[in-house]
């Protein structure tokens, strides 16, 4: 997974709104189509860009595909990027990174 299949997955409206439907419960991909004024083929590509970028994950239960959220990729990449771009991220990343080995190695 890359930072950039991410943005690209969280570039468009309904994939946010996906999330969003998400954020509160795992859904199936019916479900999801019901929520949107498209044809079912097309949230099921939504989906799958989403899943690859690892925003979401898919598990078939019987005839059904429930969706569900992947917080942590979400958190921990947009997090990542952040601290990239911010002009104290890398100090406070070196920090952080220093302060966890002092701990493991005590």
């Amino acid at each position: 997974m890359t930072v950039d299949r991410i943005f690209e997955a969280l570039a468009s409206t309904v994939r946010r709104e996906i999330l969003a439907y998400l954020s509160a419960q795992e859904l199936t991909a019916g479900d999801i189509a019901g929520r949107f004024e498209m044809s079912a083929p097309a949230v099921s590509r939504h989906l799958s860009v989403l899943e690859v970028a690892g925003l979401v994950s898919s598990e078939r239960r019987g005839q059904y595909v429930y969706y569900q959220l992947n917080r942590d990729n979400l958190v921990n990449t947009l997090t990542g990027f952040a601290l990239e771009v911010c002009p104290k991220g890398g100090p406070l990343k070196r920090e952080s990174r220093r302060l966890r080995t002092a701990k493991k190695n005590a």
